[in-house]
């Protein structure tokens, strides 16, 4: 299974990956690694994330990444500030010499994944060589950029899947047989790990794997495209000729692919279910959420299928009137990408039935976290649709295609924790 999307002999120039000095926290002078870590800044894993991860520890790496000052510029102002104070305290150090860092990340359930992070250079989709599979939303491009301007860092690294050769490998898992730059468990049972690679021959061996292989963006399209805006913002060469990705290769640690579910402010359950009503069949589930979940996948074999939450039930959607589709589904499309449940989610039923606008924060959120989605739906009065995974495969035929999928469309993982390792672009 090709999951990078294109065979080596078509990329006309792999992936470059570069050793940088990374800043990481002082383990003296935080109250421990895992109090300082976040998810990534997209995952709103709880309603009341930002405020729950602040008050883990005052050094949180959600304080950089999600500043919540007043005006966007001044949150830009705030987190530049925010990192330089801690680069002059020693909060944040960096290492002596640049290096590429394995990153281990195991759960309780025999889940493990190793890959490897580092600087890469920023390439435009059509050099085929980073597969884009989503498309983005300008103000959220916007917005890191100007996170990323002000504090002159990349704050996170994105993630990549690539199928190497073995050569990266072999120093990869050589590498996590000897002792660890650091460990710790963070409080969704992760444990991570992170070693730094700095002998020249395995960095060299590393870059040799890479240098003819492509990758497909797993999670971190708006950070790509802000590493692109901010590439052609500075003349060459620069630092912002590079940004920083985890890059895992799936041959070997296969990722788990999730949907993305979407929050409807200020429509109830009530009024989605009946404009929606001649046009889907409609099914109410009193069971619970897993229960539903079954039969949301049960549904989706057959074809498109959604379920609403909000009320104190599951509502499912299936059996969409092909009429309607035929109507509000683009017809320039391939077939994949027409029956994709985000597509008619969005094509269909946000844009013709219920008239939400999908790229304002003040009518639509997309949360990852399923039980969060219902939970936030029943307490503020919203509507919760819920979706089911796109399989991976359609997700890789279609970048090769060259076919963005909706955004949000996939939630590969699992992510790595921001906050263990930061590139800062004059260090």
């Amino acid at each position: 299974m090709n999951t990078a999307g294109h065979s080596e002999a078509t990329a006309r120039r792999g992936l470059e990956l570069s050793p940088f000095r990374g800043l990481r926290y002082d383990p003296d002078r935080v109250g421990s690694l895992a109090s300082v870590t976040s998810p990534p800044y997209d995952v709103v894993v709880r309603p009341d994330g930002v405020h729950h991860l602040q008050s883990a520890d005052p050094y949180n790496i959600v304080r950089l990444i999600l500043p919540q000052a007043g005006t966007p510029s001044a949150r830009t102002e705030q987190a530049a500030d925010t990192l330089r104070r801690w680069l002059d305290e020693g909060v944040l150090t960096a290492d002596p010499e640049p290096g590429l860092y394995v990153y281990e990340q195991r759960d309780g359930n025999g889940l493990l994944q190793r890959g490897i992070i580092g600087a890469l250079r920023v390439s435009e989709p059509a050099e085929g060589v980073v597969l884009p599979h989503e498309d983005v939303m300008p103000p959220v491009v916007a917005d890191r950029a100007a996170l990323m301007r002000a504090t002159r860092a990349n704050l996170e690294p994105l993630l990549l899947t690539y199928r190497g050769d073995g050569t990266a490998d072999e120093v990869v898992e050589r590498t996590a047989g000897t002792p660890p730059l650091l460990a710790t468990t963070t409080e969704d049972g992760f444990r991570h790990r992170l070693w730094s690679v700095t002998d020249p021959a395995d960095v060299a061996r590393i870059q040799s794997d890479l240098a003819h292989q492509q990758a497909l963006i797993a999670d971190g399209h708006h950070r790509w495209a802000t590493y692109l805006r901010l590439r052609a913002e500075h003349p060459s060469p620069s630092p912002w000729d590079h940004g920083l990705v985890l890059l895992v290769d799936t041959a070997r640690y296969p990722l788990r692919v999730r949907a993305i579910h979407r929050l409807l402010h200020g429509i109830p359950v009530a009024d989605a279910l009946a404009a929606v009503q001649g046009l889907f069949r409609v099914r109410r589930l009193d069971t619970p959420l897993a229960e539903a979940l079954e039969a949301l996948a049960d549904a989706s074999c057959a074809g498109n299928a959604f379920l609403l939450a909000g009320d104190g039930a599951f509502h499912l959607l299936d059996r969409p009137d092909p009429g309607l589709l035929a109507r509000t589904i683009p017809a320039d499309r391939p077939s994949a990408w027409r029956s994709l449940d985000a597509t008619v989610l969005h094509a269909t039923l946000l844009d013709h039935v219920w008239h939400i606008p999908e790229d304002s924060p003040a009518h639509i959120a997309y949360i990852h976290d399923t039980a969060a989605t219902v939970a936030k739906a029943e307490r503020d009065g919203g509507t919760a649709v819920l979706m089911h995974p796109v399989r991976e495969e359609v997700v890789r035929d279609l970048a090769r295609q060259g076919v963005t999928m909706p955004r949000k469309s996939t939630s590969f993982g699992p992510k790595p924790a921001s906050g263990l390792v930061l590139r800062a672009l004059e260090i």
